[in-house]
């Protein structure tokens, strides 16, 4: 028996029988625990060192890997045909994020809560250190990897033996659990204990809220059949945002 799974730009018939349905779900069990291990080692053993570099080669290796297990380009939203479209939904997402982040910046001074989120040491950068963020470490080093890995590679993989909500659902958690280690140092940094009440609502609350950019993130890669377009949200996101905390300071 198979069922009919609908895939971005693509309508794909999926084997549901035990022989395909148990390897597909390794795989996703082991891209799911593979990718929080990794974001537990690299911010906790490496830092900062070769993030860009170390980044980009891991996900080199995980479009290799979705290749050989047979998830064409279209599967990983790396189609040029979309190209357009991709471009079209980012650049419009990113200039919503903008707008956004600048209502933010206007009311920083108004309401404590937006000021204190725009407090973050980390934007404590020097003119080059801050260009260097936005244009080369945020965009290649954090909003490439992330959204092949996630809206690309695991997505793809968990569509294979997952309803399409569950599947989303799914790789979205994982984004979220991706999160716990770079919150935590994100904590000490600001001189906050993550496993003090404060820290630990904090790491909570991050998983929660990058859970649910990770399901809109995914909605825009739907939409536009392409991976730019979260990626270029992603950027935005999170370089609009570092930012505003570096002309809030």
């Amino acid at each position: 028996m198979s069922a009919a799974v609908r895939t971005p730009g693509r309508t794909a018939t999926l084997a549901t029988r035990p022989s395909s349905y148990v390897p597909g779900m390794r795989l996703v069990l082991a891209l799911s625990g593979g990718l929080v291990a990794w974001s537990f080692l690299a911010n906790y053993g490496a830092g900062d060192t070769l993030y860009v570099t170390r980044n980009l080669v891991a996900t080199a290796g995980l479009v290799l890997l979705a290749r050989r297990v047979g998830l064409d380009r279209a599967a990983l939203g790396l189609s040029r045909r979309h190209l357009g479209r991709g471009a079209r939904w980012g650049g419009s997402s990113a200039a919503v994020i903008a707008v956004a982040v600048a209502s933010g910046i206007a009311l920083a001074d108004v309401l404590d809560p937006v000021g204190r989120l725009l407090a973050d040491d980390r934007a404590a950068l020097g003119a080059g250190g801050l260009a260097f963020a936005l244009l080369v470490r945020i965009p290649l080093g954090t909003a490439v990897c992330e959204e092949v890995a996630f809206r690309g590679v695991l997505t793809a993989a968990c569509r294979r033996v997952l309803p399409g909500p569950v599947a989303v659902g799914w790789s979205s958690l994982v984004f979220g659990l991706w999160h716990i280690a770079p919150t935590a140092i994100a904590l000490r940094i600001n001189d906050v204990d993550p496993t003090s009440p404060e820290g630990v609502a904090t790491v909570a609350g991050a998983v929660a809220v990058t859970t649910v950019a990770g399901v809109l993130f995914d909605l825009l890669r739907s939409r536009s059949r392409s991976l730019l377009a979260p990626v270029l949200a992603h950027w935005a996101v999170n370089a609009f945002s570092l930012a505003a905390a570096a002309a809030t300071r």
